[in-house]
């Protein structure tokens, strides 16, 4: 996934600090978290699913932009198939984002500096911010990472479908596209603030086809069940917090809560990713609704927080265009395709055959399967 901006037809909010508006605040505590209840019925995304507070800020603020012709073109639904094969792989048409998008920057190390000649998020226009997401109250930042108060939920003029959106810490700290322990936990809780199982938050890193060395998070609905948020996983001994999850699109690791240690949990994901880095593997992030790691009714409670980590080869130099291109959508089983011979033509085996080139050899991902569980349990 792709983040894009536009610097041209500026709204009439007035702009504060290098172009960020001094936008609503959307105030949120724990107490509406929706811990139960938000899970996938007989069908995927019946009409008048339940939509939680958060929700509606989003959705009808996304809309409205819409309708101000504030995105580069206009969404309409979505033609939508599941592959047939046992991955259940969702493929979707939407043949103007690959027209209309901007391109993605040329990425040469995945710690590569910010860089403020390239497109950046203090360039977004007022009109694209939905509104600041604070939680109340304030809560004293994670070790080692800046103050946020805050994030901006800013619209994705480019968007992949309902509801897509950007979350933002605030442009002017001028971030590298490295994720941080504070801005996961605001995706961990934007997860949880839906009452839709298909709302997704997910992260693209440097190398793993993030377009904009800027840092940010994805925010997304889509209405089709994965096959990553319900496949049972393998604890990774001596770790306890820490699985490894086979038998789908792109073997990765999996972190699991059921609301609880949210932030122990956006440490020990970034320290995983971290350790990542210093390898120079890149990496994709995705959090979900889910199953417990055994898998559905094997106890251990009702569904939860899926958190997915996938480390893969980087992908360097002069961004390249692919029918495929393999971030966090494709590896978790959703492929968003510009082409209608694509679309249309797609095998299982073939987007497997494309996905699982990106991934570690096996020995490598042996090897950090063994050092990521030991580095989580010390």
């Amino acid at each position: 996934m792709a983040a894009e901006a536009d610097g041209d037809q500026a709204p009439p909010e007035q702009p504060g600090p290098l172009g960020t508006p001094h936008s609503e605040d959307f105030v949120y505590s724990e107490d509406e978290f929706v811990l139960h209840g938000a899970g996938w019925g007989s069908e995927p995304d019946p009409p008048g699913y339940p939509l939680s507070h958060f929700d509606r800020a989003l959705q009808d603020g996304w809309k409205h932009r819409m309708e101000l012709g504030l995105f580069r073109y206009h969404l309409g639904e979505l033609q939508t198939r599941v592959l047939p094969g046992p991955m259940r792989l969702v493929a979707q048409l939407n043949i103007q984002r690959g027209v209309e998008k901007r391109k993605s920057q040329a990425i040469h190390s995945v710690r590569q500096p910010f860089d403020p000649r390239e497109f950046n998020f203090t360039q977004i226009r007022p009109g694209e911010v939905l509104f600041r997401l604070c939680r109340s109250p304030a809560r004293p930042p994670a070790t080692g990472c800046p103050q946020l108060d805050y994030v901006l939920v800013v619209i994705n003029v480019s968007p992949l479908e309902l509801g897509h959106v950007l979350l933002l810490p605030e442009p002017a700290l001028r971030l590298p596209q490295v994720l941080t322990p504070e801005l996961l936990r605001f995706g961990l809780d934007a997860v949880l603030l839906s009452a839709h199982p298909g709302f997704r938050v997910g992260f693209n890193g440097l190398g793993a086809f993030a377009s904009v060395n800027h840092l940010h998070l994805h925010g997304f609905y889509l209405g089709w069940p994965l096959l990553v948020e319900s496949a049972p996983a393998e604890p990774l001994s001596p770790a306890p917090g820490l699985f490894f999850l086979r038998g789908v699109p792109a073997p990765g690791f999996l972190f699991y809560s059921q609301g609880e240690g949210l932030d122990a949990l956006a440490r020990d994901v970034c320290r995983a990713a971290d350790l990542l880095l210093g390898r120079g593997v890149a990496y994709n992030v995705l959090v979900t609704r889910g199953a417990p790691p055994r898998g559905p009714g094997a106890g251990g409670g009702g569904a939860g927080l899926r958190v997915l980590l996938w480390a893969r080869q980087a992908v360097l130099g002069p961004a390249v265009q692919a029918t495929l291109p393999v971030a966090l959508c494709e590896l978790a089983g959703h492929l968003p395709l510009a082409a209608a011979p694509a679309f249309h033509g797609l095998t299982e085996a073939e987007a497997l055959g494309a996905i699982r080139q990106h991934l570690l050899p096996e020995p490598q991902l042996e090897q950090l399967r063994g050092d990521l569980a030991r580095l989580l349990a010390g």
